[in-house]
């Protein structure tokens, strides 16, 4: 039975331009909501979501194991295996299980993705990134064992994530598995993450656009990175990748906009990371340019936006991903 209901539309493939989201047939839309909705209610998240970080974080022990020299794999363990939510790792393996594919396959991308997120922390802490002393309720890693092993512990992690990918995915397509590190690759470097943090550190102030611009490159690209491996590894066609990619890029910019709200709207206990810094260190944020009401208002459209993505997937495999909306545009730190 195909995967895909007969609405399904192309879309553009480009990164530079945000595409408009698609109109559908208004009953039918309407139903998709209605069954959403019900598919929702009827959906345990919070157990889903345990379950999904448990096995993550079970692989990443396993795939990333304490070893010589000792420093550093404590430095690379600290950071990677110190909680999180584990955001883009659940998308992997959930656009893996929407397409029709076996999770198993998707779990060596999925570790390599928090492999590549813990550098990122790691990095975006340092005195000359953000400055930032906590991370996830304890000291950063700069802090815990000073920069230089930081530095190295994050080299070490991001070339780790594509060893891991390209020598434990087992069962797949090898032409797959190096679609799935070019497009990692690619969304991780100077056309996304890289891009994002150069723009980033340079903007004191601007307007919406280039504030945009940073959390599209940034937070965007690393779900869309996520949706695009998990879909690429469960033997998606190309329409349903497209439309995973469109999913995760408006829900990675609904998670900046909500952080953004967060980080001046909660305390650092509460967050468990430094708040304010960003309003501290002048930058433009969303609810700095748009007031916090706007931005919750952003954050809504964002949502809906991205659930439209997921219309003509098989009844029953949407659930993770729609309530993953629910749980980024609703979560607390």
């Amino acid at each position: 039975m195909s995967r895909f209901c007969r609405f399904l539309l192309p879309l553009t493939h480009n990164r530079k331009s945000s595409p408009l989201p698609i109109r559908f047939n208004s009953i039918s839309h309407q139903n998709h909501q209605i069954s959403n909705h019900l598919r929702r209610n009827e959906f345990d998240f919070k157990a889903y979501m345990a379950e999904k970080i448990a096995a993550v974080n079970q692989a990443l022990d396993v795939a990333v194991p304490p070893r010589n020299p000792t420093k550093l794999h404590e430095a690379m363990r600290y950071s990677l295996l110190s909680g999180g939510k584990r955001i883009c790792p659940i998308v992997c393996l959930a656009a893996c299980s929407l397409v029709g594919g076996d999770e198993a396959a998707a779990m060596p991308a999925a570790c390599a993705l928090e492999m590549i997120h813990a550098m990122s922390l790691i990095h975006d802490d340092l005195p000359c990134m953000d400055n930032a002393d906590l991370r996830r309720g304890r000291p950063s890693s700069h802090r815990a064992f000073g920069e230089p092993a930081a530095v190295i512990a994050g080299y070490a992690l991001l070339m780790r994530a594509f060893e891991h990918i390209s020598m434990a995915t087992i069962g797949v397509d090898e032409g797959r598995i190096v679609r799935v590190i070019g497009e990692i690759a690619r969304l991780i470097g100077a056309e996304g993450v890289v891009a994002g943090q150069v723009v980033d550190l340079q903007c004191g102030g601007g307007g919406l656009e280039r504030v945009e611009y940073i959390h599209l490159q940034k937070t965007a690209a690393a779900v869309e990175a996520a949706a695009v491996a998990g879909a690429v590894l469960g033997g998606a066609c190309e329409e349903e990748i497209e439309k995973l990619r469109v999913y995760a890029r408006r829900t990675g910019l609904m998670f900046q906009v909500v952080d953004d709200i967060l980080d001046v709207t909660k305390s650092s206990e509460e967050l468990g990371k430094t708040a304010g810094k960003d309003s501290a260190m002048g930058k433009a944020t969303y609810p700095k340019l748009m007031g916090v009401e706007k931005s919750r208002e952003l954050a809504e459209k964002l949502k809906k936006e991205a659930e439209e993505q997921l219309i003509g997937f098989e009844c029953g495999r949407t659930a993770p991903l729609m309530a993953l909306l629910d749980f980024i545009a609703y979560r607390d730190k």
